[in-house]
């Protein structure tokens, strides 16, 4: 039998692919995570890591076990979801990380429910952008995530995950009042082809799926100015420095002095959000009703 301690460390070098990235990751000191991938070379029999200056990549022998260690863990998750159960685990701390406008929008109001349904659960949230809620699940330093489809993203396929669709909503434009396209009812993307932008950083993932539109429409966005705070990026779209495209969610509720927010016609961006765990956790019994509230909430947003 595999110790799941080894198997962790596996995956862990995998998805960082240094062993010091790793060890950051598991809490715990390169030496040890070194230990831990001796130790499973000697028990498997095979080299398993191949290291280098650059990093370490998995042999063909580590990627076997790699794809047994995603079942494995997953089992074991499934295993600790069970004996929670048994013992009547109704009571216990959840930790979920979500990009903020994902805490404003389901997270916060599936905690309003969760109080009167479940009282004996407490939510821990962690502020984290879109893409930085799943490596945080993967690496266990949260239960759950609450994420948003971007470009590298793990698919829906991933064996380490076990994913629930919540919501999609569509970015709608932000124009100067006095923009020439203001007064449409709707905006052609590829009319704000000659403008200046406003946008998120790279590595945002509201920054790929505004590309992407604008590539759809047949042209490259213009970024000038660059912010992740969608009321900066507002405030600069009302003082005539550019346009922007923003999740519909986002504007909810923010002032929009100067500006005016129109749909957009032809290739929309979307952003879809989703609750993630790892997989096998799915069942546990202070998971299960979290997820449960987040996909009740989020079926009963309106993102139109």
């Amino acid at each position: 039998m595999f110790d799941p301690r080894r198997l962790r460390a596996l995956r862990a070098v995998a998805d960082h692919r240094t062993v010091t990235a790793a060890a950051a990751a598991l809490y715990l000191t390169p030496s040890a995570v070194s230990q831990q991938l001796n130790a499973l070379e000697k028990e498997t029999g095979h080299t398993l890591l191949i290291r280098s200056g650059k990093g370490v990549t998995l042999t063909a022998a580590g990627e076997i076990l790699l794809a047994h260690t995603h079942a494995m863990l997953a089992q074991v998750e499934r295993a600790e979801a069970e004996l929670a159960a048994y013992a009547g685990g109704a009571a216990g701390e959840v930790s979920v990380a979500a990009f903020a406008t994902g805490i404003a929008e389901v997270v916060a109001p599936a905690l309003g429910a969760l109080s009167q349904t479940h009282p004996g659960i407490r939510v821990r949230v962690r502020d984290a952008e879109g893409d930085e809620s799943l490596p945080l699940v993967l690496d266990g330093e949260a239960d759950l995530a609450v994420a948003v489809e971007y470009r590298g993203a793990p698919g829906a396929d991933d064996r380490r995950l076990h994913r629930v669709p919540l919501y999609a909503e569509p970015f709608d434009a932000v124009l100067r009042a006095d923009h020439p396209l203001a007064d449409r009812e709707r905006v052609e993307l590829a009319g704000l082809d000659d403008s200046d932008w406003i946008g998120p950083y790279p590595g945002n993932p509201c920054h790929d799926m505004v590309l992407l539109a604008c590539e759809l429409a047949g042209f490259q966005p213009r970024l000038v100015h660059q912010s992740d705070d969608f009321r900066a990026v507002v405030a600069l779209a009302g003082a005539g420095a550019g346009v922007a495209l923003v999740p519909r969610s986002a504007l909810r509720g923010m002032e929009l002095r100067g500006t005016v927010v129109r749909p957009v016609s032809g290739p929309e961006a979307t952003r879809r959000v989703f609750a993630a765990v790892r997989r096998g956790a799915e069942t546990h019994p202070l998971i299960r009703p979290v997820l449960d509230a987040l996909a009740h909430t989020a079926s009963g947003l309106s993102t139109g």
